[in-house]
């Protein structure tokens, strides 16, 4: 994807026809991540990769590979991790700190909150493993309130991409960005919904396609499973939702939120995470001050995951397409 810093994209070019394909691309977020590193090591010596002994997980083992010098081991010490960042950033380089989410946003938040964003250091999580689909690791792992603890720490930025393509350009992004970043990544491959040549930047989103006065906002993996039900609700009752992937959680694209709602009945919001404090949370307090309209959300609702099959658990929670489309038909219904 092509990186751009803080301006807001325009409406890119979706490479996608038929969202209904069964033969689309596949390929996790945290691999876009960790081949956009070999890139950035290249482009620029001062970045440092640092990592808690999950470098085959998280994706930076080929980093240290090729820029051992440059590349750091913690060990299981997610706050030593951090407070390290915090440290290479005051020296002048730019650090990458990569764990599991649970880790990095939840064992990690009170040094990220402290020691790096109460300075507003050059910090940049990139965070894997995020929410259910970390699959059967359970509950313990399955953080499911990163996007709430960090979207609520002042000056930060928190980026959720939505498949391979957009992770690898969040992760230049973020580099090229002065000041603390939270990524969040997952662990399965999820279907590529973009080009490496579309467009990405913090503070942006991208409108997939535009439709009647229902609105569906989502982030992640639910961004394929909130284009998907769209196109199924509309095979079924005829009614084609505005579907906008929402990025950049924090800063949230106001601009086009308020534009693509102007004349909305009901906006949906999808997210693998909590209700409580998320997009779902951060799309309704938009609304509620500048924009009042109904706002439905969906996702995790007050509840833990559990251990299980990260495909299986996302039915289980409603949170695919099909699972979720019997809602939604009663909601557009509602809606007229």
């Amino acid at each position: 994807m092509r990186v751009t810093r803080c301006e807001n994209p325009r409406f890119s070019r979706v490479p996608i026809t038929d969202i209904l394909a069964t033969n689309l691309e596949k390929k996790a977020t945290r691999d876009g991540y960790g081949a956009a590193l070999l890139d950035i090591g290249a482009e620029n010596p001062k970045v440092v990769v640092l990592d808690a002994d999950l470098s085959g997980s998280t994706k930076t083992k080929k980093f240290s590979e090729k820029y051992p010098e440059r590349f750091f081991n913690y060990g299981v010490a997610e706050q030593n991790l951090i407070g390290q960042a915090a440290g290479f950033a005051l020296s002048g380089l730019i650090p990458v700190a990569s764990s599991f989410a649970m880790f990095a946003a939840g064992r990690a938040w009170e040094i990220f909150r402290n020691s790096v964003c109460y300075p507003h250091l050059n910090v940049k999580i990139a965070a894997t493993h995020a929410g259910i689909t970390l699959g059967e690791d359970g509950a313990s792992h399955q953080i499911i309130e990163d996007i709430a603890l960090t979207r609520v720490i002042p000056g930060v930025t928190v980026l959720v991409p939505a498949d391979y393509h957009q992770a690898a350009a969040a992760i230049k992004t973020a580099v090229a960005f002065n000041g603390p970043v939270y990524l969040r990544l997952g662990r399965p491959n999820v279907p590529s919904t973009y080009l490496a040549t579309d467009t990405f930047a913090i503070g942006g989103s991208h409108v997939l396609q535009r439709g009647s006065k229902i609105v569906f906002i989502a982030a992640g993996v639910m961004v394929y499973e909130a284009w998907k039900a769209a196109a199924l609700l509309e095979k079924e009752t005829g009614v084609k939702p505005t579907v906008i992937d929402a990025y950049s959680v924090k800063p949230l694209d106001e601009k086009t939120i308020l534009t693509e709602t102007k004349d909305a009945k009901l906006v949906v919001t999808f997210e693998e995470h909590n209700i409580m404090a998320g997009l779902g949370s951060a799309v309704a307090e938009l609304l509620a001050e500048k924009q009042p309209c109904r706002v439905h959300r969906i996702g995790l609702r007050d509840e833990f995951g559990q251990s299980g099959d990260a495909a299986a658990l996302m039915k289980h929670y409603k949170l695919t397409a099909e699972t979720m489309l019997p809602d939604l038909i009663a909601l557009a219904q509602s809606a007229k």
